[in-house]
């Protein structure tokens, strides 16, 4: 789960680290207000959607006005902000960030993964900030330091001097990156966050560190632990299809494909989309209906997969253990009659009582293509949408 910059700043602050004063704004009147409260004399004006590059796309401006501030703030709210994040529709802005203006002498970058090459936290830090970091990762990797920290002993001062030494900095600064090091992987690891990403780490003029921006995404499967962060959830910077996903614990994600897909097992759901490119098409979808699986929840997965107009074809596939191929079958036919889905339908069975979830396809009255297995499967799904 993503949240907003305004918002990550907030939860880094409790642990100490060093942000620029700021405040959030709905309105243009909110913005104003904003600015006048922290005083300026320069204030920067930041749009608030979950992607990056909005600098880029005219998401960020610096202003030495309150009346350049309201003008921002009209301009922005309500924008379809493009960048190289959000695709070519862009995201619509419905909150600002208005925060003091900084005197930048450096930009570096900082960031923490979960690793799991090495099942460890990493830090990632370059004194290339400010960058796309994939691109200094292309063009100068030199200039890139990855390191992990054993979770048996956990962070120390070593590792803080090991990435001040790596940006380069002296004195108090220095002595700042080791405290910072240290207060940002106690925060990743008692939040649960998947990803802490700073760019840029500046070096102000007078020598101190400040994180400028902060981007944190937290582990899904973690939430339960922090109810706090759920509450920061913004579902309209989320995908509609997959919010209503998330309603009936189906794990959902929109592709650009045309063949819907809706299998029981996250691996078995990958490979279902493998073998669909393989055969010449594009999957619509990646749903995984988990291992139990009720006629209610395979009613809400069709609805989910027909909603994408783009959709010409599903392709059902079940390994039956906990969830019995009979029950699955039910479903299916109870959702196809319910839906009346007119776009070719390949089911493939097989697992716990798989004789009886085919007897029950074949009685059903329906257009359902059986399949002998994946491979038959996906060839008969997309002939069925080319014919």
């Amino acid at each position: 789960m993503n949240i907003h910059e305004y918002q990550a700043k907030a939860v880094l602050k409790e642990y100490g680290v060093p942000v620029a004063r700021g405040k959030a704004a709905f309105t243009v009147d909110e913005a104003v207000a904003a600015a006048k409260d922290l005083g300026g004399p320069v204030w920067v004006v930041k749009a608030q959607i979950h992607a990056g590059g909005r600098g880029k796309g005219g998401g960020v401006k610096v202003v030495k006005s309150i009346d350049d501030v309201k003008k921002e703030a009209a301009r922005m709210l309500g924008m379809t902000l493009v960048t190289h994040q959000t695709g070519p529709e862009g995201k619509t802005v419905r909150r600002l960030y208005i925060e003091d203006g900084s005197d930048i002498a450096r930009e570096l970058y900082l960031s923490m993964v979960v690793d799991r090459g090495t099942s460890r936290v990493a830090f990632i830090v370059s004194t290339e900030g400010g960058m796309d970091i994939e691109e200094v990762a292309h063009s100068t990797p030199e200039k890139i330091l990855t390191f992990s920290v054993d979770p048996a002993s956990g962070v120390s001062s070593f590792h803080g001097r090991k990435v001040a030494a790596a940006l380069g900095l002296k004195g108090e600064a220095n002595k700042q990156c080791i405290a910072l090091v240290q207060s940002l992987y106690r925060a990743f690891v008692e939040k649960d966050m998947a990803l802490l990403e700073i760019n840029p780490l500046i070096v102000k003029n007078d020598g101190n560190l400040l994180c400028l921006d902060a981007k944190l995404n937290f582990d899904s499967n973690a939430l339960y632990r922090h109810p706090e962060i759920v509450e920061l959830r913004d579902i309209d910077e989320e995908d509609p299809t997959e919010v209503e996903a998330s309603k009936y614990d189906l794990n959902f994600i929109k592709l650009s494909g045309s063949i819907g897909c809706m299998v029981n097992g996250a691996g078995l759901a990958m490979a279902t989309m493998d073998i669909i490119k393989l055969y010449g098409d594009e999957p619509a979808n990646f749903l995984d209906v988990g291992g139990g699986a009720s006629k209610e929840k395979v009613t809400n997965a069709f609805k989910l997969i027909l909603s994408d107009p783009s959709v010409k074809g599903i392709l059902v596939n079940i390994f039956g253990g906990i969830m019995k191929c009979d029950i699955i079958a039910d479903g299916i036919v109870a959702a196809a009659k319910e839906m009346a889905i007119k776009v070719p339908l390949v089911v493939r069975l097989e697992g716990t009582n798989v004789e009886k979830g085919k007897e029950i396809l074949s009685k059903s009255g329906l257009a359902i293509i059986p399949a002998n297995d994946l491979a038959d499967a996906a060839d008969k799904i997309t002939k069925a949408v080319k014919a």
